[in-house]
């Protein structure tokens, strides 16, 4: 039962980029009097970046591999897990960037619910249809295959709801030990779990690190998105870790910093190569699959370099130092405010 007259939102995390995504709109919404309640899936870094955010949170749930049968197996359980705890507190509203277990949960229960999202394919339920559609303007209403009573688009991308503002940490990163003289390139493997996932992603992520081991004056840092994922790559080039070459983090580092004080940025789409452009940093994509409507936005003005063969990755990606602009980023806060004030009026 809530114990007073405060509007509550229900928000549930299920993979890292939605904490970073939701961070500054729970500030938001907390300064307009409404409460939040956090539910956070162990997966990824999720439980990592919610404790680094200081985020008051309750964890349910895992995730249940890449097998098909054994992901909708996985999302009925933890709804099911996520039953008791919405009873309890009985929230207005539920919101999310895609968490398929909240918005199963949410429609057994009768709960208004929410559904953000930057990449038109994501599948959900095709016979449960959302409340309201959170997504960026440069995704046609036609091209986004959810179910819905209503969409609402907001200006910008996501990435740009939390990433104006941000001021790079003046605390030492020990990956940046080398920083001086080497070329600083962060990747981010494919996400080989995800229902949008291609073996084209792979292979492309294979042959890029396979060239890069070649190279001399650089240095490279891997954000991998699960702990066997981290594992595969140091097996796999095991030697050129100990050369000290590639590196892995051992602890969690925001994502933005690590961007910052990059030269360049490769990833297997998703939220890191936004962020990257975003931060104006050279961004490069080996994704795969089908390019959805923000990267090709981001493509044509000239933000972001799509890698469709080997042959990009030999000769589009630009391996250089480049200058950075010291202080915060200047950038508005409109799109938080936006999307923050279209959330509040759903309620």
């Amino acid at each position: 039962m809530k114990k007073n007259s405060k509007k509550l939102i229900w928000i549930d995390f299920d993979n890292s980029p939605h904490v970073l995504f939701f961070d500054p709109i729970i500030i938001k919404l907390k300064e307009k009097g409404v409460e939040t309640l956090i539910t956070a899936r162990d997966f990824a870094q999720v439980i990592d970046l919610v404790n680094y955010f200081n985020i008051k949170y309750i964890k349910v749930g895992k995730h249940y591999g890449k097998n098909s049968i054994m992901k909708v197996i996985g999302i009925i359980i933890r709804a099911l897990q996520l039953l008791p705890i919405v009873i309890k507190n009985r929230p207005d509203f539920a919101i999310s960037h895609g968490s398929r277990a909240q918005f199963f949960a949410a429609k057994l229960l009768g709960i208004k619910v929410g559904v953000a999202l930057d990449y038109e394919y994501i599948k959900m339920f095709p016979f449960l249809k959302s409340n309201i559609v959170f997504a960026p303007k440069m995704i046609f209403k036609e091209k986004i295959t959810l179910k819905y009573d209503q969409i609402y688009q907001y200006n910008g991308i996501k990435e740009d709801v939390y990433v104006p503002g941000f001021k790079p940490s003046s605390e030492k990163i020990d990956v940046f030990s080398s920083e001086g003289k080497d070329v600083i390139i962060t990747i981010r493997p494919p996400a080989v779990l995800a229902h949008y996932y291609s073996e084209k992603s792979k292979q492309l992520f294979e042959f890029l690190v396979s060239h890069l081991a070649s190279l001399q004056g650089i240095k490279v840092i891997f954000v991998p998105r699960t702990a066997s994922q981290s594992a595969d790559i140091k097996n796999k080039w095991s030697n050129v870790f100990d050369e000290g070459k590639f590196i892995i983090p051992e602890v969690v580092i925001n994502g933005l910093d690590l961007i910052y004080y990059s030269d360049l940025v490769i990833s297997g789409g998703g939220t890191m190569i936004r962020e990257a452009a975003a931060l104006n940093v050279p961004a490069y994509s080996t994704f795969g699959s089908q390019i959805g409507a923000v990267d090709k936005y981001l493509e044509e003005k000239g933000r972001l370099v799509i890698l469709h063969n080997q042959d990009d990755i030999l000769n589009k990606i630009r391996i250089t130092k480049r200058i950075r602009n010291n202080g915060t980023v200047d950038q508005s806060q409109n799109v938080l405010i936006e999307v923050t004030d279209r959330i509040f009026a759903a309620l």
